[in-house]
């Protein structure tokens, strides 16, 4: 790491570095970390989980030596995690980080999760659960519960619809379950939410690409995952008695790998899916993206390097304008 650089700690500085799957933030959170003493918190609901590894595009082995990652390989897929436990730990994290006289960079697809951390919101259970909740997930394990759940919310809030995948039970749930007891909508909530003042000083971050060229990025990752054995993965992940039902092996790869291995799909049918439900999820992150009022977007082309090296230089200076470091 760069020893010429001191971070201002004082003012609790992050940088944030989001955008869709498939467009190389990876790459670039490294490269940050390298040149300003950063350590990176990782803002993905799946990459928490144990032996969720090629599915989730784990950082490798190379990639956690070269820089501290946090968040990542924390919990056993049958262990919950939403969005209240992103915040606590990440939280612990910025604050060991900043002990340290280091940045913290956050880098991540989970949206909802970078917006409760950056500007300190409180998603804790106020109210006394009146047996509603419970309602519905016993409704989300009926035949088709969780796409009459979906519906539902299309219905009701056909705005925070577009952001949550159906098959992301609990954020389907949270927000019916708003509804009900507040006659409000979620979405409303969020944009709400969208004004707080954030305690930190900050840089936000959205890589944007072409859609051509990221759809065909996606779908060339996901055959790479299959050919690095991600079948594999799936099969032992439920060899070992993990309930394929389970969050974790219901987000995108592990839910249709977890098909195919149960005879409800061939291989090329439940690779298209992965493909299909990643451009989705890809579309989704845009959208909640283009939400937020403290992002800045930049356009990159993942296939030119010296791109890679503007978007750096670009990041790098602009914190130092932020007095992030000096």
């Amino acid at each position: 790491m760069s020893a010429s650089v001191r971070i201002n700690t004082e003012n609790k500085p992050l940088i944030i570095l989001g955008g869709p799957t498939g467009s190389g933030k990876s790459d670039i959170a490294i490269r940050l970390a390298l040149a300003l003493n950063g350590e990176i918190i990782s803002a993905d609901s799946v990459a928490v989980y144990r032996g969720l590894d090629i599915g989730s595009a784990k950082p490798d082995e190379e990639m956690m030596n070269t820089v501290p990652h946090h968040l990542i390989d924390i919990l056993d897929p049958d262990e919950y995690f939403g969005v209240d436990e992103f915040v606590k730990l990440a939280k612990t994290a910025m604050e060991q980080i900043w002990s340290r006289g280091h940045l913290p960079i956050i880098t991540g697809g989970t949206g909802f999760y970078i917006q409760a951390l950056l500007y300190d919101i409180d998603f804790d259970d106020e109210e006394e659960d009146d047996g509603t909740r419970d309602e519905l997930y016993a409704e989300a394990l009926k035949d088709d519960g969780k796409e009459a759940l979906y519906e539902r919310l299309k219905r009701t809030d056909p705005e925070y619809a577009e952001t949550v995948h159906p098959n992301n039970v609990k954020r389907v749930i949270r927000a019916l379950e708003y509804n009900i007891h507040t006659g409000r909508l979620f979405s409303e909530l969020n944009k709400t939410q969208r004004e707080y003042e954030s305690p930190y000083r900050f840089c936000y971050y959205a890589l944007s690409t072409d859609r051509d060229v990221l759809y065909d990025r996606i779908d060339k990752r996901v055959d790479k995952m299959i050919d690095m054995g991600l079948v594999e993965e799936v099969r032992g992940l439920l060899d070992k008695g993990y309930d394929p039902s389970l969050n974790s092996l219901s987000s995108i790869g592990y839910k249709e790998i977890a098909e195919y291995l149960n005879g409800e799909c061939d291989l090329n049918k439940a690779c298209v899916d992965i493909k299909k439900n990643s451009r989705h999820l890809a579309k989704r992150q845009l959208t909640w993206l283009k939400r937020e009022k403290d992002v800045k977007y930049i356009d990159r082309d993942p296939l030119n390097k010296s791109d890679e090296d503007r978007i750096v230089d670009m990041i790098i200076k602009e914190a130092a304008e932020k007095g992030l470091y000096v």
